[in-house]
């Protein structure tokens, strides 16, 4: 059973999606053993305690650069034996080090399609805004396995959702969320824990579950 860490800076929304999907049977081999948090108060911890998963808050206010706390939040994942670590709304840059030590092993979701809207600066409601002016018909979301290029790790599922007439980015933000976001982001957790990923020359290659 692998162990599963996710890290979290918010409301936890899409650690939510995860933990309904883990209740539901729908993770196979692993489960969420620890959430981490990189804010006092985030209410995603609360999330994580009325399911019962155990909780701890790595404060990043409290470091001076995203080197010395990827150093520190190294130290808590290898106490708590962590299989995959999952970025569920965790608004910290890691350190290369961090990302090197798990390598393969960390699993983000972004909200377009990459190579759509990504990279520095598309984060949260950027990401919408800058959809809605490009006037595109089609976004989506990424589960994608994290490496040192900010959302350039090898893409593990995407899911597309339609732009509607009218939308703003609060309005395509929150359908994202819920066609797509919350429906392969435990997908991929599921994949993982499988070990149904095969990763060759930047790209991920699901195999097939046999029978």
């Amino acid at each position: 059973m692998k162990n599963i860490v996710v890290l979290v800076s918010g409301g936890g929304t899409n650690l939510q999606a995860l933990i309904d999907a883990q209740q539901r049977g729908e993770i196979h081999g692993g489960e969420i053993s620890c959430v981490i948090s990189s804010k006092e108060g985030a209410f995603a911890l609360e999330r994580a305690k009325k399911a019962g998963i155990r909780t701890r808050v790595l404060a990043r206010k409290n470091f001076p650069d995203n080197l010395t706390y990827s150093d520190a939040l190294l130290t808590f994942l290898r106490e708590e034996s962590a299989d995959l670590i999952v970025l569920a709304g965790f608004m910290v840059i890691l350190d290369e080090m961090l990302i090197h030590a798990y390598e393969n092993c960390i699993l983000n979701v972004h909200p377009s399609l990459i190579p759509s809207f990504c990279g520095d600066g598309f984060y949260g409601l950027h990401v919408h805004e800058a959809a809605l002016k490009k006037g595109v018909k089609v976004t989506g979301a990424t589960v994608h396995l994290v490496n040192e290029i900010c959302d350039g790790g090898p893409i593990v599922l995407q899911k597309a959702v339609a732009v509607e007439e009218g939308d703003t980015p609060e309005t395509l933000q929150r359908r994202v969320m819920e066609q797509a976001e919350w429906h392969i982001l435990p997908q991929a957790v599921d994949l993982f824990c499988q070990e149904r990923l095969d990763i060759r020359d930047g790209v991920v290659h699901i195999i097939d579950q046999m029978d």
